[in-house]
């Protein structure tokens, strides 16, 4: 099996800064695309940010310049530094990763359980 657990999320004021985490673990052999994703309430899920393979980043034109997104390979762990927030950015964040448990194997999709963030004041 395999888990993503994230953590780091919160109630913060405007303009102040969050930093999420997201761990992989379990029966993995490698891990593709890792992201995060946020859904705020009457609102579909919406792409925040992602690395796919290498160093390649995506970021969703609202958090462009204040949303930085990093990974360390060796842990399976996926970051998402966040700064310059603003209630807009108030939802549950989920990790989200393209996992592929066993050498020449199909990659899957995970998703984490989300963790909240508020932006209020």
């Amino acid at each position: 099996q395999v888990q993503l657990v994230e953590s780091g999320g919160g109630l913060v004021q405007p303009g102040g800064s969050l930093r999420l985490s997201c761990v992989a673990s379990g029966n993995i052999f490698s891990v593709n695309h890792m992201g995060w994703y946020r859904q705020a309430p009457g609102k579909a899920r919406e792409l925040v940010a992602r690395v796919i393979s290498g160093d390649n980043r995506n970021y969703a034109d609202s958090v462009k310049g204040r949303f930085t997104i990093s990974r360390d390979n060796a842990k399976n762990t996926v970051y998402l530094q966040m700064s310059s927030l603003n209630p807009e950015d108030t939802a549950i964040y989920y990790c989200h990763a393209i996992i592929q448990r066993v050498s020449d194997g199909p990659t899957f999709q995970y998703w984490g359980q989300g963790t909240q963030v508020t932006v209020s004041s």
